[in-house]
């Protein structure tokens, strides 16, 4: 029997892994320009790619940017859950999401700034409102396990649900993102020290 290394790429494979570097041309032109100045042809004006190949694999631009944005949460995702399986006690899993937050707002800004534009957009734009929401509940799903975590260090129960812990962090997020476009140095330390004790007063 072959080794799973030797066996041929499916078709389904390869349009993935196509669809994948597409979509990672794709961000630098999203990132700079937002939702509402991005067309397939704008894109394909400032990538290796034609216009033609980007709609082969992807239908419109919404389909595009929901993709490009649905890869990146799920590293977020998997970025946290590794800050909870390292941590060891209730003070550095505190420190280690601060300094988590700050860092993926500091490295990627405008990747988290193209998600709210997207999510703003869901507000007008109905053919958003699936995705959108399908990602939030993944961002939600991965605070609580935060909050989880952290109850299991402590021995005490969460005061606040799910849907409260996650508006709360995403809240304080939104905002150090805005700040820190905006040239605030204090937003990553200000983010960092908040992140700590919203965490903890949700068990106070």
């Amino acid at each position: 029997m072959s080794s799973p290394a030797a066996r041929p790429r499916r078709p389904v494979d390869k349009f993935e892994d196509r669809r994948r570097e597409l979509a990672d041309a794709a961000l630098l032109t999203l990132t700079e320009l937002g939702y509402a100045r991005t067309s397939l042809r704008t894109i394909a004006q400032n990538s290796p790619f034609s216009h033609g190949v980007l709609h082969y694999y992807f239908a419109d631009k919404v389909e595009l940017i929901t993709y490009c944005v649905r890869r990146y949460k799920e590293t977020c995702v998997e970025r946290y859950d590794g800050i909870v399986s390292d941590a060891e006690t209730a003070p550095e899993l505190r420190a280690a999401v601060g300094e988590g937050l700050a860092a993926t707002l500091s490295a990627d800004a405008v990747l988290h700034r193209l998600w709210y534009d997207l999510r703003s957009q869901s507000l007008f734009e109905e053919s958003f409102r699936a995705d959108v929401a399908e990602i939030d509940d993944s961002l939600q799903r991965m605070i609580w396990r935060v909050v989880s975590a952290y109850a299991g260090f402590t021995g005490t129960a969460p005061t606040c649900e799910p849907s409260f812990a996650y508006a709360a962090f995403d809240g304080l997020f939104q905002q150090a993102l805005l700040r820190h476009l905006a040239g605030s140095p204090t937003a990553l330390d200000d983010l960092r020290a908040g992140a700590g004790e919203l965490l903890r007063r949700m068990f106070v």
